[in-house]
C-alpha cells in the first residue's frame, strides 16, 4: 500500500525534514505571498552610476522560484519602501502584477493586498529583513526573513532562510511554501510547465 509519506518527492522530502511542523502547517496555509524587495530579493546594495542612476542586482534562482509559485497556485506580490522603475520592470518579467513601491507603513499595505485579492492575513505569508517590515510580519500567517536580519526582526519571523537576501533566499522560501502544499514534486516532475523562456 502506497503512503503519503512514500508518495512524498525525494525533493520535498529533504525540504520537510530541516522544517518544525508548526512552521510547515503556517506555510502550508499560505494562498498569498508577499515579498519585500531590497535586502530580501536583492542583497540591499545601491549601485549609482555617474549620472545619478541606481542599480541593483537580481537573482535567477528567485525569480524562477517566484514563477513557480505562481504555477503552484500561490499569489505573488511585492511591496517595497524605495520607488524605481527597476522593480516594476523586474516585477514585469515575472508576471508579478501586484506591485506597491514608496511604502511606509507595511503592516497596512499587506493587510490592503490580501483585501484585493481575497485572501485573509491568516493565509498570506511575508518575508521582510528590516524593522519596516515588522509589522507586516506581526500581522501575516507566515512570516520569514533572511539569516543577516537584525535579531528583533529573526525574531519575529517563523522561518528564516539559510542563504541571504539576493542570493537565494526568496527561492529557498519559494520551495518550503511549495513543499509544505504537496506541489514542488508535482512541479518537478512536469518538464517544460512554465514552456519557452520562463527562467528569471
Amino acid at each position: 500500500m502506497t503512503t503519503a509519506a512514500s508518495a512524498t518527492h525525494p525533493a520535498e522530502a529533504l525540504i520537510l525534514a530541516r522544517l518544525q511542523p508548526l512552521v510547515r502547517e503556517r506555510a502550508a496555509a499560505v494562498r498569498l505571498m508577499v515579498f519585500d524587495v531590497d535586502g530580501v530579493l536583492t542583497d540591499g546594495s545601491l549601485y549609482y552610476g555617474e549620472h545619478g542612476e541606481i542599480f541593483k542586482r537580481f537573482n535567477a534562482l528567485d525569480g524562477h522560484g517566484l514563477r513557480l509559485l505562481a504555477e503552484g497556485g500561490i499569489g505573488v506580490a511585492l511591496i517595497t519602501g524605495r520607488s524605481g522603475p527597476i522593480v516594476d520592470r523586474r516585477a514585469a518579467e515575472l508576471g508579478i502584477a501586484e506591485v506597491m513601491q514608496g511604502v511606509r507603513d507595511k503592516g497596512a499595505a499587506l493587510a490592503a493586498v490580501a483585501q484585493r485579492r481575497g485572501v485573509t492575513l491568516d493565509h498570506t505569508g511575508y518575508m521582510g529583513d528590516d524593522i519596516i517590515d515588522l509589522p507586516a510580519m506581526q500581522r501575516a500567517g507566515f512570516a520569514a526573513t533572511v539569516p543577516n536580519a537584525p535579531a528583533y526582526v529573526a525574531q519575529g519571523a517563523h522561518w528564516i532562510a539559510t542563504l541571504p537576501g539576493g542570493s537565494g533566499a526568496v527561492r529557498e522560501c519559494c520551495d518550503v511554501l511549495l513543499a509544505s502544499q504537496g506541489r514542488l514534486g508535482q512541479l518537478l516532475v512536469s518538464p517544460g510547465l512554465l514552456g519557452p523562456g520562463a527562467i528569471q
